[in-house]
């Protein structure tokens, strides 16, 4: 997906997915309903949680280099859809008027500094493409409508879940290991754990096998390491309490 990576791409994939998000949002059967993906999350609860994360990032990208980002705003969204929709679409206006006043290398506070993507507005639009991008999915799973994730959209998910959720210096408590995920679109990562932390590798024709591989389709790893799909729903080889101990694995810096 190498196009998307482009600065104005990331934020114009923000724009269609917060689209495609309000669409599903409207087709709900109502601001009540559960949300299957987000047990005990209603659809107003999943449209407020998104609205107030674009509108806290926006002031993370605004404040540029800092110690601890801002406190998020603490106001409720309104609860009739029309106005609710309206708020989130200012919500993520907000987000890209900020991006686009940063650019690309102003640097921020993130939460992922230590890790592999790059603590700067770069990093903050793609978090956020993929960060809509599965709550769409989510608002579409509620709606009873799920739409095929754009797959080029849905491989760069899956590598940047690895550059940012899994990237970490904290040491993994267990034997080392590492875990091939493998998309049948044709890619593949390689992400390995060891004493120095989880970190994304290179795949070489001559690496020893990996510990354990999870085969899908770029969608259904991406929304397996976003918590919508088990391991029953992949293809998996070799040694599973590998997955069940990064699932588990809650890393301490």
């Amino acid at each position: 997906m190498t196009e998307s990576l482009e600065y104005s791409a990331l934020l114009r994939l923000i724009d269609e997915r917060s689209a495609a998000f309000r669409s599903a949002v409207a087709a709900a059967p109502g601001l009540d309903a559960p949300v299957p993906s987000c047990p005990e999350w209603t659809v107003f609860d999943l449209v407020q949680h998104l609205g107030t994360g674009q509108r806290w990032w926006a002031a993370i990208v605004a404040a540029g280099p800092a110690e601890a980002p801002p406190a998020k705003d603490a106001a409720e969204a309104p609860r009739e859809l029309e106005a609710l929709l309206a708020w989130y679409t200012e919500s993520n206006e907000l987000l890209l008027s900020a991006l686009r006043e940063a650019g690309p290398e102003r640097e921020c506070w993130t939460w992922w500094s230590a890790g592999v993507s790059p603590a700067n507005a770069w990093g903050v639009a793609r978090r956020r493409v993929h960060e809509v991008l599965v709550h769409t999915y989510d608002a579409q799973l509620a709606a009873g409508a799920v739409q095929p994730m754009p797959a080029d959209v849905a491989i760069d998910g899956v590598a940047e879940f690895l550059d940012t959720c899994n990237s970490t210096p904290a040491a993994w408590p267990h034997e080392a290991a590492t875990i091939h995920y493998h998309a049948t679109e044709g890619r593949s990562w390689l992400l390995a754990l060891d004493g120095t932390g989880a970190w994304p590798a290179p795949l070489t024709d001559d690496a020893a096998p990996a510990s354990v591989s999870a085969t899908g389709t770029a969608e259904q790893l991406l929304l397996f390491v976003w918590g919508r799909l088990t391991l029953n729903d992949l293809k998996i080889e070799g040694d599973r309490q590998v997955f069940e101990r990064i699932i588990a694995w809650e890393p301490e810096e």
